[in-house]
């Protein structure tokens, strides 16, 4: 949290966070432009915002994309606002924002957090039914291999969720999976409650994927969330930019403290 506050009380490195918070995914050369500082200095101020979580970073063949990363603003509110009653404060919910009007060719959702556990507990965490229920209320039926066929089980009513579209796309175990996101049913949509003219929209576009990165760093685990695949004006994207967060934080919680985030606050 110190790191959080000591990058955020540098006004050139808030500006960089202003730009991103307009348009993520943007290259250093994009950042730079209309900047009064060099290159260099731009390069050091996105080092500390990433040594802070504050941006959270994805390479595209030669170039290094930026995100602004919600997930320390995220804790922030937990820590402090919350505790205050402040239910609302319009500051933290700009800056909350994950993405705005991202090109195609760029992940349109990018979300990272560090969680301590090990590599190994994380990717139970994501794969194993006795976790996703905890935090996720849902469990996923497959054997977690490329090509694999994945079958959704909403608990609170046993729902089924399933299409041959829904799919693993690569499982490496430990270190990165990703999924086809996912197939939104009328039976989906009555677990959920969800407007039927939302879920007619969300089922027309086109199937998205996400991605979750795992990376170790020293008693905790770099997880990185990345979505994409979208189209523009995508309904989808704008409840899934609301919707991981939540999901990882309950994740987080379950690994760290053993107990759901309602039950761990």
């Amino acid at each position: 949290m110190d790191e959080v506050f000591r990058a955020l009380a540098d006004a050139s490195r808030r500006r960089l966070l202003d730009g991103l918070n307009r348009s993520n995914g943007q290259t250093l050369r994009e950042l730079c432009a209309g900047l009064d500082m060099t290159r260099q200095s731009v390069s050091k101020h996105l080092a500390i915002l990433e040594e802070a979580g504050l941006v959270a970073t994805v390479r595209r063949g030669r170039e290094k994309l930026h995100y602004l990363n919600p997930a320390p603003i995220a804790e922030i509110g937990q820590r402090w606002i919350s505790h205050y009653d402040r239910r609302r404060v319009d500051a933290l919910a700009d800056l909350k924002k994950a993405l705005e009007d991202a090109p195609m060719d760029r992940p349109e959702f990018v979300y990272t957090t560090y969680i301590r556990t090990t590599p190994e507990r994380l990717w139970q965490g994501l794969t194993d039914p006795e976790f996703t229920r905890q935090y996720w209320g849902i469990s996923w039926e497959t054997d977690w291999t490329r090509g694999a066929s994945m079958t959704m089980r909403i608990d609170k009513d046993g729902t089924v969720v399933a299409d041959p579209e829904q799919v693993v796309l690569e499982a490496v175990p430990y270190e990165r999976l990703s999924y086809t996101w996912h197939t939104f049913t009328e039976e989906w949509a009555r677990a959920y409650d969800i407007d039927p003219g939302y879920r007619a929209k969300a089922a027309a576009e086109p199937r998205s994927k996400v991605t979750f990165v795992i990376e170790p760093q020293g008693d905790h685990v770099k997880l990185t969330v990345i979505h994409d695949g979208f189209e523009p004006d995508s309904v989808v994207l704008a409840g899934i930019k609301d919707g991981w967060p939540h999901v990882i934080a309950g994740l987080k919680s379950v690994l760290e403290t053993g107990a759901p985030l309602t039950a761990a606050q």
